[in-house]
């Protein structure tokens, strides 16, 4: 469990299971950036009852308020180089954007991704329109690397991904000058 002063991220517990089914497949909450496909009730309680959705190849987060309320979720997985690890991230609802939750979470995992493991590079891919996505990620010190175009398929179009990173060195040198 990460603890922050606005939100903790932690893993989902089975307590969790039905509202944050509720949540992930609540189509007009997913907005213009992710797909609107998604995974049946009955598959995701089998994925979480197998795993947890934890493997080696991801880990997924709910990011929680102060209230204990599920506010969003932040995962990371395989990329596409061995040292390297993709982060996505997602908030609930409208109505919390701009309170900081999704910058705090991309923060602390960010953190505990680099002291725990030996990973080299983060990246985050966001849509060059998601503007408030791509500022969730240059807050948290990734900076942007390019455009990879045509790289998504999303209701029923290919789009362009942003790519912003974050260099263990980089973040390294952020520690330094977070006050402690």
């Amino acid at each position: 469990m990460l603890k922050g002063p606005l939100c903790t991220v932690r893993h989902l517990l089975n307590t969790d299971l039905n509202t944050f089914i509720a949540l992930v497949n609540d189509l007009p909450s997913r907005g213009d950036y992710f797909s609107s496909q998604f995974k049946s009730p009955e598959t995701m309680r089998k994925e979480f009852l197998q795993n947890g959705f934890v493997t080696e190849d991801s880990e997924l987060f709910v990011i929680e308020d102060e209230r204990h309320h599920i506010v969003g979720v932040i995962t990371h997985f395989k990329s596409r180089t061995p040292t390297t690890r993709e982060i996505g991230y997602r908030l609930f609802a409208t109505e919390l954007a701009g309170l900081g939750y999704t910058s705090e979470a991309l923060r602390m995992l960010a953190d505990y991704l680099f002291r725990v493991h030996t990973w080299h590079r983060l990246e985050v891919l966001a849509a060059p329109e998601n503007g408030a996505s791509v500022r969730v990620a240059q807050k948290c010190g990734f900076t942007e690397e390019g455009l990879l175009r045509g790289a998504f398929f999303i209701n029923g179009r290919y789009q362009d991904v942003k790519v912003l990173g974050l260099l263990r060195p980089e973040w390294a040198r952020q520690q330094d000058h977070r006050p402690g």
